[in-house]
């Protein structure tokens, strides 16, 4: 059944789109491996690579682990499913991603995840600290949203994409991360390094000891320090590391 619906969903669709489905489902995987989802109410979505502004996005009661490149589901910017899929989309991801990409060209891919470390640091009045060099990077390009409710209103879209700007890390105040970017390796990589950076921060305040804080002059280097340390690749330095994981593991991300 699961060999059908994959055959039919990639020949109805692009190579370009196929190879994007795939990498996206990978990143769905990867995020239920580190135990950042939340049952099934956190969202990562994709671009499909061409002139409509169509994007991929999870099936609305499927968990991450279950997510495939066949069962991705792809909407308009109004929602509305552009192939046959018995899922729906969250409501709240779809007002948060739609307002982005409509918004973003070079926003491709916009992941959002409610781990528990991301959560308690949106709560934090100082939000994320200068205290780690995982840190730098975030601080780099941070902005932070207002909570304003669960994500269903229309009217808080211009906020949220205004709070955004041009950066690619977004607190959600009280509910969680978000990053952006061109694609799904370089949006996974700095998801990665903005949740670790609230595990950090999270045990380093715990410890109790006085915290030492890095230099403002260093977090202002800090894009020009990750271009030289990934030399230029950014994401896609680890993403095949992480997707021999995978396949290590279970392989089923690519159907």
């Amino acid at each position: 059944m699961e060999t059908s619906m994959q055959d039919s969903v990639r020949q109805l669709v692009s190579p370009e789109e196929w190879e994007q489905r795939v990498a996206l489902a990978a990143a769905y995987r990867l995020v239920a491996l580190h135990r950042w989802d939340d049952l099934v109410f956190t969202h990562l979505s994709a671009r499909v690579p061409g002139p409509e502004h169509h994007f991929l996005i999870n099936p609305y009661g499927m968990t991450f682990d279950e997510v495939t490149a066949s069962s991705l589901v792809k909407v308009d910017l109004q929602g509305r499913k552009m192939m046959p899929s018995a899922y729906e989309i969250n409501p709240a991801g779809f007002t948060i991603h739609s307002a982005i990409h409509a918004a973003r060209e070079d926003a491709q891919c916009v992941f959002h995840v409610h781990s528990a470390n991301g959560v308690a640091v949106s709560a934090q009045e100082a939000g994320v600290l200068p205290i780690s060099q995982q840190s730098i990077f975030v601080l780099a390009s941070l902005g932070y949203h207002g909570y304003e409710g669960v994500a269903l209103r229309d009217d808080e879209k211009p906020r949220l994409v205004a709070d955004l700007g041009g950066k690619q890390f977004l607190m959600l105040r009280n509910h969680g991360l978000l990053t952006v970017a061109g694609n799904v390796a370089n949006a996974f990589q700095a998801l990665y390094t903005f949740e670790r950076t609230c595990e950090i921060q999270v045990k380093a305040q715990a410890g109790g000891g006085k915290l030492v804080g890095i230099h403002p002059e260093i977090v202002a280097t800090a894009i020009q320090q990750s271009r030289e340390v990934t030399r230029g690749a950014g994401g896609a330095l680890a993403w095949p590391a992480l997707l021999r994981r995978l396949d290590r593991i279970d392989a089923s991300y690519k159907n």
